[in-house]
C-alpha cells in the first residue's frame, strides 16, 4: 500500500516556512498529547522517491508502524516525517552514473547544507522549541537518501541525538569521527544495486576502529528495499527509544 491508500489522518499536516522555502511535513503526537510533558521525539528520512510537496509520499515507507496500536502505547513519542522538496537531498552528495545504470556517490564532508537539509535543521529547532519535547531523547532515523541525511544531520549536529538508524544509506568514512558516540543501527541488502552495501560496511568499520559498537544488520538476499525488513525487527524501536543522551 502506499500513502494514498492508507489513512495516515492521525499524522497531521504541517508546513514549516522559512524565507519562502517550505517544508511540508506530518507529525505525530502521542495519544493523550500532553503540551507540558516531556517526550522523546523520532525524525524520519525518506528516500529520494518521496520527495515533493503533496505532504503524503514521505509517509510511503514506515510510518504504518508508528500506526500499530501497540507501538503507540509502548513508545508514546512525536514522530516526525518532513518532504524533501523534488529538486533537492537531504544530504550533499554528489551522484554520478556509471556504465550500466550503476551511480558511484561521492559523499562531501564540509560545505553549506543543501536546501533540504537547511530546513530540516530548522524544523527541528523549531520542534524542539515549540513541542513538548525531552531534550535526552531525541532521535533520527531514514531510509537510502534519507540515511544519507540522517548521517549528515548526525555529523552537522553531533550533540543533540540519543541514538539514530540507518537503512542502505552511506557516507564519507571521515565524517564518522563526528558521530561515533552516537548509537547507530546500520541496515543494508547484500545485493543492494542502486546504493552499494560497501558504504554501510566501510562506516562500520570506521566506528569501530574508532572504539564505537555499532548495531548492524546486513540481509543476504535484500536488494534496496531493506526497509521493509529493519521496519519488522522487532527490537528496533525498544533499542531506538532505550538510549538516553548522556
Amino acid at each position: 500500500m502506499t500513502a494514498y491508500t492508507q489513512d495516515f489522518s492521525a499524522f497531521e499536516s504541517k508546513q514549516f516556512i522559512h524565507r519562502g522555502d517550505t517544508l511540508p511535513y506530518r507529525i505525530l503526537y502521542p495519544e493523550n498529547y500532553d503540551s507540558q510533558g516531556n517526550y522523546p521525539v523520532l525524525f524520519f528520512l525518506h528516500g529520494a522517491g518521496e520527495r515533493g510537496n503533496d505532504n503524503a509520499k514521505q509517509l510511503t515507507h514506515g510510518a504504518k508502524l508508528f500506526l500499530t496500536d501497540s507501538i503507540r502505547h509502548s513508545f508514546p513519542a512525536i514522530v516526525i516525517f518532513p518532504q524533501c522538496p523534488v529538486d533537492s537531498y537531504w544530504s550533499n552528495v554528489d551522484i554520478q552514473s556509471q556504465v550500466e545504470g550503476k551511480r558511484e556517490f561521492y559523499f562531501r564532508t564540509s560545505g553549506r547544507p543543501s536546501t533540504g537539509m537547511a530546513l530540516f535543521l530548522r524544523l527541528m529547532k523549531h520542534i524542539l522549541k515549540n513541542e513538548a519535547v525531552d531534550e535526552n531523547r531525541i532521535y533520527i532515523g531514514g531510509l537510502s537518501m534519507g540515511a544519507m541525511g540522517t548521517y549528515e544531520a548526525l555529523r552537522r549536529k553531533p550533540k543533540v541525538f540519543a541514538a539514530a538508524f540507518a537503512i542502505c544509506g552511506g557516507d564519507h568514512t571521515s565524517n564518522v569521527r563526528k558521530y561515533a558516540h552516537v548509537p547507530l543501527w546500520i541496515f543494508h541488502g547484500e545485493q543492494d544495486d542502486v546504493v552499494p552495501p560497501t558504504h554501510s560496511h566501510a562506516i562500520v568499520a570506521e566506528l569501530k576502529r574508532l572504539g564505537a559498537s555499532p548495531k548492524y544488520t546486513f540481509y543476504p538476499t535484500a536488494n534496496h528495499n531493506s526497509w521493509d525488513a529493519a521496519f519488522a525487527e522487532p527490537e528496533l524501536l525498544p533499542w531506538l527509544f532505550s538510549h538516553i543522551k548522556q
